[in-house]
């Protein structure tokens, strides 16, 4: 069985900061907390025994730096793996801009329709399809081996950690096939260092949990 673990990224702002809508052009540290929510992340993964064999991160230093502390604090020297298709989306004209602006632009529902069902606000340069294929690949090479003995595909028992965005880890659960089911299930959104587990077995993916935010030291 393979299980998938998907984490969003620490905070990027500190106490009295501004937060601003940061997507794929926007390259920000993990501020303090942010760290802090990466070492609780390895925590979560070393008491709840699901320590990696594999991890990987968006290209974007926010999503490297959470990886790297949360197998450090689990006890783990793993390479982290970056991959750009898990970069955040972009905001489009969005980008960078306080959370009030983006509501003048685009308004209330849309933003509202954007956390609950995953709809995209005009403007906003995102290809959903695109993220949902995606990780239905993504998804399919970690399941799977060509056993070039028998020339069969055989199936992967490891366990995957994937460090990304909120706006690119909402689409992660259409791998599972039913994506509405998902939606009466969970809140769409990962909160700040908050992760999911995502479970495959029996050839079909399922959610197990959803939003998990592990405690801080």
């Amino acid at each position: 069985m393979t299980t998938l673990i998907i984490a969003r990224h620490g905070n990027t702002f500190n106490p009295g900061d501004t937060p601003t809508r940061v997507g794929g052009r926007t390259d920000l540290p993990l501020v303090e907390k942010g760290e802090t929510q990466g070492r609780a992340l390895g925590r979560y993964l070393r008491e709840h025994d699901l320590l990696p064999d594999v991890a990987y991160s968006s290209t974007l230093q926010r999503t490297r730096k959470m990886a790297e502390l949360a197998l450090k604090e689990a006890g783990m020297s793993l390479p982290v793996y970056a991959l750009d298709i898990f970069d955040e989306i972009d905001y489009g004209p969005d980008e960078n801009k306080p959370e009030d602006e983006v509501i003048a632009r685009v308004g209330k529902e849309a933003l509202l329709l954007w956390n609950e069902k995953a709809i995209v606000p005009d403007g906003w340069r995102v290809n959903p399809d695109e993220i949902i294929r995606n990780w239905r690949r993504f998804a399919h090479q970690i399941t799977k081996v060509d056993d070039t003995l028998t020339n069969h595909l055989l199936d992967i028992d490891e366990t995957v950690l994937v460090v990304t965005s909120n706006g690119i880890a909402r689409f992660a659960p259409h791998i599972t096939d039913d994506f509405e089911d998902f939606l009466q299930k969970f809140s769409i959104k990962l909160k700040t260092g908050a992760l999911g587990i995502l479970r495959f077995s029996q050839n079909k993916w399922s959610v197990e949990d959803w939003n998990i935010v592990p405690i801080l030291d």
